[in-house]
Formats: structure tokens, C-alpha cells, sequence
């Protein structure tokens, strides 16, 4: 067994756990759609298949004013109990445990009826909250405890209670919100009175064999958060209280320093969790951008931590467990940490989903079911959305051969992973390589269909992928004027001074590959922490300390430039695009908008900006002027009057959209006959 850490139960002692994974919290969206928790059930019911050791739901609030949203979920009265109840019973039936988390968002609740330890607006929100009042506080207080036991007679194993990512527990913890000058103000004891009156009061309403999980906030990442005493005696206070775990948490949804995108380590803030181990004797769980069984497995093996959480990644694959188990982990459809479909969706009030696993919770609605008969599937291109085709195709019984004109397969993906921060493309590379061969897909590399190669076929999918577009303007065939495909293939040498056409998500990517002026962080843990100002040796509040000016030195001069009027990277990911923005402002990168192009020539490229005339010098200029539908073997399956369907970039050419392509090649396979 290469996973024997990772594998090995853990004793809680009124109950064991099958292993040492724990599904992290992650708010779905479907708590609230109709319907929604019979999707739910098939959702975790997966995971717990899957061999997951403990499941934590998204959160539930306690009361009506801790909801994240005015619709959102809350467990509060007894008829609530019995849709939970097919949660539960699902994951069960799959020999799972499985843990609702009690979440009061406080003061990040998106409506007017919210409640802080202290009226402080926060910075993502447009609501200001309300100084709860003692007697709110008192309320509140019996509602956690009621909606623990709502939770244990609809079959829940426990809860976890949620303090920290600066949801209200957290909020009252620290000084950073909480200026109350009453009995729950002040020093430590005080403003961590209520948490723990939370949590002493579930334990007595729930009895001795329930699992409480206490969320704590071991890193808070904000200036007023705690020290590392305060977390110590925190943790101990919780022991105390009668908690069963202690979850990791790190930094609060307002924090300017990134926590799970892409870019961060993997394992980076594993130091955290080794930290209290040994200042509390009940287990701790480590998280964030633990990915993979080898990460998982380092972790236990090295006494960071008695159980590693893992939220997305078993979203990207809810097998992950059985296949570690199996020795099968090249076979685990890695999670890259782009946050699109999870975190992108949640707060844009959409169902979740994960870019490189489209059926992640639409298991009752997406299915690739086996067909009759082996038909041949032709799959022309070799990017996200072929060797998704090929793959869902292969799943279902047909019999797939995939064509790509280049020697390697990859397409956009190949490219992204060079990107520095974006290196996990290339393990979802991988992934898909392997999956490929152990489907049986036949492989025609540096190969490029046509319609006498496509003979015989019953299905033929084009998923062509795109080309970047070269706009119409004077000067544009000159030597120093690339496109962003020829750079990162490393086809030509770029100058010192660079002017970067677009500031879309290409854009952005160019400026971090081209300003990079050391190895990625991203590679490097302790290098990144210093980077963003996170002190390992926690001699701060909030674990803060300086950034380290090397991280803001940049290897070319660059102009950023767009004709929109917006911010340029506006249109960026809502969870993600604040750290491609902080990175290129910190290398100095020049973003200009409302940008009017005239003409490239020997000295640069000439605009309009502000009704005045310029040169901006270069040395060159890069295309990221958006893309085109590669169609050319379209006009020659028409004339021969071959059927085919378009996928991906060739049926739809925007900002390039990894995730949209691998959902539609999972749409269109299901559908085939």
C-alpha cells in the first residue's frame, strides 16, 4: 500500500474513522435549488462511494440572520429535518459518515438582516451589520445548539462548527472586529466567550457520541487577527469544550493574500497545523491545495497533522480515495486549484461545478450511459475538449480514435501550464494521457485529419480548438509583432521592452510569463510566504509581516493596453482575478484602457489615448487580441456531406474556456447514439 498514513483508520473513540480523508466544506448551490437535496444525496453519496473517510456539507446556518444569503439554507425547525435525512441516509448507505457544518456568516451575510460582534461593514459586502445584543447573543447561542440536535436526528454523524474565514465566530474572536466593551469583548477569554458557549452548548443537547468539528482559524491573515498564543489557548479552550476534531483554517474571505488558487503550493500552509500539534491531544486536520495522495501522505507521514481535508479535489474526482487505495494515482483527475467552476460559482450565486469534471454535482443529470453497440467516434484535436470527447466517448462502449496534427497532445492546457502559477495543467495533462491509454483510445499524434482519414466513421467530433486573432492594422506583419502562442511555444526571442494587445485573461497571462523574473513561486512554499507577507514564525497578528521585495522585481519592461474603457483584468475570475491584478501592479506592469490602436512601426506601437497620439516603444509586440474558431477542415466534411458536431473553441471562439469546452464534450457524447 503506497498511501499507509493516509489509508489508516482513525479512532475517535466512540466511533472510527475508515481513513484519514476529510471532504472539506464546500457550498454547492443546490442546498437551495428545487430539488436540491435529492441532487445533494447522489452528490455525497459519490463521494462516500468513493471511499472518502468523513463528509463536511456546505454550511447551514443556525438562524435566519446567519444565512450567507436571503434564500439560503438553515437548519432551524423539525419539518427541515427530513431532507437531510436523504443526505444522510444516502451516504450511509454507502458505509460513509458525514457531518453538517453550522455556519452563521455574521457580518458577511449578502442582505440587511445581519448581525457582528462589533456594527464594522466588511469590505465584500454592501451590508453593514448590527452589534448583536446580549440577548441576540444568548439566542443565538440556544440556536446552534438546537440546530445540532435538528442535525443529529436527521441522521448527521456531527457537525462542524465554522469559525474561521471570518464568519461570526471568527468576528468575535478577534480584535480585528470585535470592539465590544461588554462581557464579550476585550482580552482572549472574553471574545472567545461565545465560541465556546457555542460549542459547550452542542456537546450537552448531542451527548457524548457525536462528532463536533471546531473550524478554528489557526492563520487569520488580516491585520487584528490573533496571535499565536491566542490560537494556542483557543485550541485548549475547544479540548476543553468538548470538540472531537480541530480544523485548519486560513484566512478570512477579505484577506489580500491567496489561500487555494492555483498558484498557491501545495501543502503551503501545512506548517500551521504541525505548529499546535502538541499543545491540544485531539486530532488535527491540515488543509488548503492538498491535492494529491503524495502531498496527503507527506503530511501524516511527517506528523503535521492527523487528518488532511480535501474539498475540491473530490470534486474534481470522487474516487480519489479508492483509487490512492488501488495504487492507481495517476488515474486521479486532478484538481488545478482554478477555482472556476467551485468558488466562481458560489459566489456568483451559481450551482457549482469543476472545470475538469463537468458531472461534479449534476450526478442525476449528466450520465454517460454505456451504448449498444461499439461505433467508431473520430475525435479531430488534441486539447481540453478532444481528450475530454475521447475519453467520455471511450467511457460509454464506442470505439475512439483522436487525431492531432501536433506530435503531442495538450492543445491550450499545454500551453497554460507554462504560465508560472499555472503549472497544474500540466498534472491534468498527465491525467488526461493516462485515462486516454487506459481507455484504449487510438492515438493519430502529428496527424491531421481529413475527409478520406474520416471514412467509415459513425460519429465525427471537431474540437479544432482556436487561433489567435491578428487584427486588421498597418504594421502588423512586422518582425517584432508575435502572437501569444508563438511566445509561449518558445517559437520566438522577446525583447526587453514589451506592449501586450489585450487584457483579457491572455493578457494577464502573458504579462505574469513574460515579467517572471525567478523560478515560480508556486514551486517553492517558503518562497511564495514571503512573497505574500505570511510570517511562518507567526511573530504578528494575523501571522503578517512584510512582503519580500524581490517578488515585485520584473524581468521586461511591459504595457499592459486594452481599447475597452473597464479596469483592465475586470473580466478576470471573481475569486482569482484580484491576485493576476496584484501581481503584475506589484511588477510594475503599465495598464492602460481606452486604447485606440493606429499602427505598429520599427519604434512601437502607435494608439490614441486620452485624444492625444502616442509611441509606446517596443521592442515587441504581443498578440492577445482574442481568438478564432479553427474550422478549416469544416467546408471539406460539408462538400463530402459528412455529419460532424463542433466542440470547444471550434464551435465557440472567446476568452479561452477550458471549462465550457469539457462540459459541452460531456453534453455531446451523452447524446450520442
Amino acid at each position: 500500500m503506497s498511501y499507509p498514513h493516509m489509508l489508516a483508520p482513525l479512532d475517535l473513540g466512540f466511533t472510527t474513522l475508515k481513513n484519514r480523508v476529510l471532504m472539506g466544506s464546500m457550498h454547492t448551490g443546490l442546498e437551495e435549488e428545487k430539488g436540491g437535496f435529492d441532487k445533494l444525496a447522489a452528490f455525497y453519496a459519490e463521494r462516500a462511494r468513493g471511499g472518502v473517510g468523513l463528509i463536511v456539507t456546505g454550511g447551514i446556518s443556525p438562524n435566519f440572520r446567519g444565512r450567507l444569503a436571503p434564500h439560503a439554507s438553515q437548519l432551524s425547525f423539525p419539518w427541515q429535518v427530513a431532507r437531510h435525512r436523504k443526505i444522510t441516509d444516502a451516504v450511509q448507505r454507502e458505509g460513509g459518515k458525514i457531518c453538517m457544518q453550522l455556519l452563521h456568516a455574521g457580518r458577511y451575510g449578502y442582505h440587511p438582516f445581519s448581525l457582528s460582534a462589533s456594527a464594522i461593514k466588511a469590505p465584500i459586502t454592501p451590508f453593514k451589520p448590527r452589534q448583536m445584543s446580549l440577548r441576540q447573543i444568548r439566542g443565538t447561542v440556544k440556536d446552534y445548539a438546537a440546530s445540532a440536535k435538528l442535525a443529529q436526528k436527521a441522521g448527521y454523524d456531527g457537525v462542524e462548527v465554522m469559525g474561521s474565514e471570518g464568519y461570526l465566530l471568527n468576528q468575535f474572536l478577534c480584535n480585528r472586529t470585535n470592539k465590544r466593551r461588554d462581557e464579550y469583548g476585550g482580552d482572549i477569554a472574553a471574545r472567545a466567550k461565545f465560541p465556546l458557549e457555542v460549542v459547550r452548548a452542542i456537546r450537552q443537547e448531542v451527548g457524548e457520541n457525536f462528532i463536533i468539528i471546531f473550524r478554528l482559524s489557526m492563520l487569520d491573515l488580516v491585520e487584528g487577527g490573533n496571535d499565536w498564543e491566542e490560537v494556542v489557548q483557543l485550541a485548549k479552550w475547544l479540548e476543553q469544550a468538548g470538540v472531537t476534531l480541530i480544523n485548519t483554517g486560513i484566512g478570512w474571505h477579505e484577506a489580500r493574500i491567496p489561500t487555494i488558487a492555483t498558484s498557491v503550493p501545495r501543502g503551503a500552509f501545512a506548517f500551521i497545523t504541525e505548529r499546535l500539534k502538541g499543545e491540544v491531544s485531539v486530532p488535527l486536520v491540515a488543509t488548503n491545495r492538498i491535492n494529491t495522495p503524495e502531498v496527503a501522505e507527506t503530511i501524516l507521514a511527517s506528523g503535521q497533522a492527523d487528518m488532511v481535508s480535501m474539498a475540491r479535489p473530490l470534486l474534481a474526482d470522487a474516487e480519489f480515495v479508492n483509487k490512492a487505495a488501488r495504487d492507481e494515482a495517476e488515474d486521479i483527475n486532478i484538481c488545478i486549484g482554478c477555482n472556476q467552476g467551485c468558488l466562481d460559482h458560489t459566489f456568483s450565486l451559481k450551482r457549482a461545478t469543476c472545470l475538469v469534471n463537468p458531472f461534479a454535482c449534476y450526478e442525476t443529470e449528466l450520465k454517460l450511459e454505456p451504448v449498444a453497440s461499439a461505433k467508431r467516434v473520430a475525435v479531430i484535436g488534441g486539447g481540453p475538449a478532444g481528450m475530454a470527447s475521447a475519453c467520455y466517448a471511450a467511457e460509454r462502449g464506442f470505439k475512439v480514435t483522436l487525431f492531432e496534427r501536433d506530435p503531442e497532445l495538450g492543445g491550450q492546457f499545454k500551453l497554460a501550464s507554462k504560465i508560472p502559477g499555472k503549472e497544474e495543467f500540466k498534472a491534468s495533462l498527465d491525467y488526461f494521457k493516462q485515462r486516454l491509454n487506459r481507455l484504449g483510445v487510438q492515438l493519430c499524434l502529428g496527424e491531421a485529419a481529413d475527409a478520406d482519414r474520416l471514412k467509415g466513421f459513425d460519429h465525427v467530433l471537431v474540437a479544432t480548438g482556436v487561433s489567435p486573432r491578428v487584427p486588421e492594422l498597418e504594421g502588423v506583419d512586422n518582425p517584432k509583432v508575435v502572437t501569444y502562442q508563438q511566445v509561449l511555444r518558445g517559437d520566438v526571442e522577446v525583447g526587453k521592452r514589451v506592449v501586450l494587445m489585450g487584457a483579457g485573461g491572455i493578457g494577464f497571462d502573458m504579462g505574469e510569463y513574460l515579467s517572471e523574473a525567478h523560478e515560480s513561486a508556486t514551486l517553492h512554499p517558503q518562497v511564495w510566504l514571503k512573497q505574500w507577507g505570511v510570517d511562518p514564525d507567526y511573530l504578528t497578528g494575523g501571522g503578517l509581516t512584510e512582503r519580500d521585495s524581490t517578488a515585485f522585481e520584473s524581468a521586461r519592461e511591459i504595457t499592459l493596453m486594452q481599447r475597452k474603457s473597464s479596469k483592465p483584468g475586470k473580466g478576470l475570475g471573481k475569486t482569482t482575478g484580484w491576485i493576476h491584478r496584484t501581481v503584475l501592479k506589484d511588477r510594475g506592469v503599465k495598464m492602460i484602457s481606452g486604447v485606440e490602436y493606429l499602427k505598429i512601426s520599427d519604434a512601437g506601437l502607435h494608439i490614441r489615448h486620452d485624444d492625444q497620439e502616442k509611441v509606446i516603444a517596443a521592442d515587441t509586440v504581443v498578440l492577445c487580441t482574442g481568438q478564432e474558431s479553427n474550422r478549416a477542415l469544416v467546408p471539406e466534411l460539408e462538400s463530402r456531406q459528412i455529419p460532424y458536431m463542433l466542440i470547444g473553441g471550434a464551435d465557440v471562439a472567446a476568452e479561452l474556456d477550458a471549462k465550457r469546452a469539457i462540459r459541452q464534450a460531456a453534453e455531446v457524447v451523452a447524446c450520442l447514439a
